[in-house]
């Protein structure tokens, strides 16, 4: 790591895989810390044998608590790599550029990113199904996002409604607010991914998961140290 016009930019290189997944998460964290304009995150040198794999960097988003308005980036010289990156889903988190020097031309360009974010502790019972929509409703009206309450209400009771049925776990939920788009996510301690299951060979898919992705821009189950992430982003386009 090192310090650039106060951006700490990080250089990964070896093989990114399970075994080292979290202590790479623990480095990006860690750059956080003293608050610099940013993080950048150097990976051109970096493999990626599984593309599962790219979660670790969403899984870190989702664990910066505290900093919520210090900018991570991604940098990768490779195209067909920046491509994997974008089909994870992470680049809705941590945009990804091509060079270091295009990276701080794009920070000097905007202000610090006003990410407005709320989290909360739900209980594990069902009244948290009602608290849960009670707090969305509340928290994007405040923020003048009336019109992402429908399909937000949606995703976050299956969300909160997966971790009841098939975890022991307390959720965590949070959301964040980009501009004309907003994030919801439930986190708990259970380590097995939130997977949506086959369409049936005949009829309609109704499950939870399946009716997240219909709704949403994009979805994902990202593994974190103490379990798992389930997210989704919703933006204008996402009606009911």
């Amino acid at each position: 790591m090192h310090t650039d016009q106060s951006v700490a930019i990080l250089t990964v290189d070896g093989v990114l895989d399970t075994s080292n997944s979290a202590a790479l998460g623990d480095h990006i964290l860690q750059a956080t810390l003293d608050e610099p304009a940013a993080v950048i995150v150097n990976i051109s040198a970096l493999k990626v044998l599984a593309e599962l794999a790219w979660s670790t960097f969403i899984g870190a988003h989702w664990q910066v608590r505290d900093k919520p308005n210090v900018p991570i980036v991604l940098v990768c010289a490779h195209r067909a790599t920046r491509e994997a990156i974008t089909r994870s889903g992470v680049a809705y988190f941590m945009p990804v550029y091509s060079t270091e020097k295009a990276a701080m031309k794009a920070l000097s360009q905007q202000s610090r990113r006003a990410v407005r974010r709320a989290d909360a502790r739900l209980p594990a019972d069902l009244t948290s199904l009602r608290e849960s929509r009670r707090l969305v409703r509340e928290w994007l009206t405040a923020w003048s996002q009336s019109t992402l309450i429908p399909v937000a209400l949606v995703v976050v009771n299956v969300f909160v409604e997966n971790v009841l049925e098939h975890t022991a776990s307390v959720p965590m939920m949070r959301i964040e607010s980009h501009g004309a788009t907003a994030t919801i996510a439930v986190s708990d301690s259970s380590h097995a991914p939130a997977l949506r299951l086959p369409s049936p060979a005949n009829g309609i898919d109704v499950s939870g998961l399946a009716i997240v992705e219909a709704l949403s821009r994009a979805w994902g189950s990202t593994p974190t140290s103490d379990g798992k992430t389930v997210w989704a982003v919703i933006g204008p386009e996402n009606q009911l």
